[in-house]
């Protein structure tokens, strides 16, 4: 059985990915910052009858906290297959010119520093799986390309610590997939879309079920699937690939 590890997996996208992997019978560890929110979760899933599951907490924005996750679930299983970093904040909209400077760490802390902590943290046990997979839940608005294409549908959403967290975030998803291109590794950046969840305040266009199913759709390709991408079907339907 293949297992799976998904940052912020407590409610709504993160939630639902864990819910459409166990479907497809992998076991998941659901990374949750508040243990108490992350056992409701899983109560809810056991409560469809998905088992092959388990809470890890896991506050991405703290060393101590990534470090405890890490030995708890290499007590658990020597290997891990797929690693999901889709824990994030917003930030906010806030205006560039005014957005302060603890406002863009505390973003980056969860946005970028946190997928470090835990890729660096996991990386180890992927690298025994057979075919791993790292998919970093990124943002269409982190693409340098169209954010900046008047044509773009959402060329007026401009969240400046936000955006350019996701934009950082791709950086290292771009350097992660080339130092591991000679390797079994998959490393990809994926939108989930404008999903309608408290993330956003509901204002969002798609549902988490959509959203899920982007998500997962790169968290199982094997060894002959793409690597060093960036995906998302909202903004290009046909193939899925988007200029960063």
């Amino acid at each position: 059985m293949k297992s799976a590890l998904i940052t912020g997996a407590n409610k709504s996208i993160g939630y639902e990915t864990a819910r459409q992997l166990l479907q497809k019978g992998y076991y998941v560890y659901l990374g949750s910052r508040d243990l108490k929110k992350g056992l409701e979760a899983l109560k809810k899933l056991k409560a469809e009858g998905f088992n092959n599951a388990e809470v890890i907490q896991l506050d991405v924005s703290n060393q101590v906290s990534v470090n405890a996750a890490r030995t708890e679930i290499g007590n658990r299983t020597k290997v891990l297959d797929v690693l999901i970093n889709n824990a994030g904040i917003s930030g906010g909209m806030i205006s560039a010119l005014t957005a302060s400077i603890d406002g863009f760490k505390e973003v980056f802390e969860a946005n970028v520093f946190g997928v470090v902590r835990v890729t660096q943290a996991f990386i180890d046990l992927l690298k025994k799986s057979s075919a791993p997979v790292i998919v970093n839940v990124s943002t269409s608005l982190g693409s340098l390309t169209l954010t900046s294409d008047s044509s773009n549908i959402y060329y007026h959403f401009k969240l400046a610590i936000y955006q350019s967290s996701k934009a950082a975030l791709n950086m290292y998803t771009v350097a992660l997939a080339y130092e591991l291109r000679d390797t079994a590794f998959r490393v990809n950046a994926v939108c989930p879309g404008f999903t309608k969840t408290d993330f956003n305040n509901h204002r969002g266009t798609g549902t988490v079920e959509e959203a899920g199913k982007r998500i997962v759709k790169y968290a199982i390709i094997d060894k002959d699937g793409p690597t060093g991408k960036y995906f998302s079907e909202e903004m290009n339907p046909e193939t899925g690939e988007i200029p960063w």
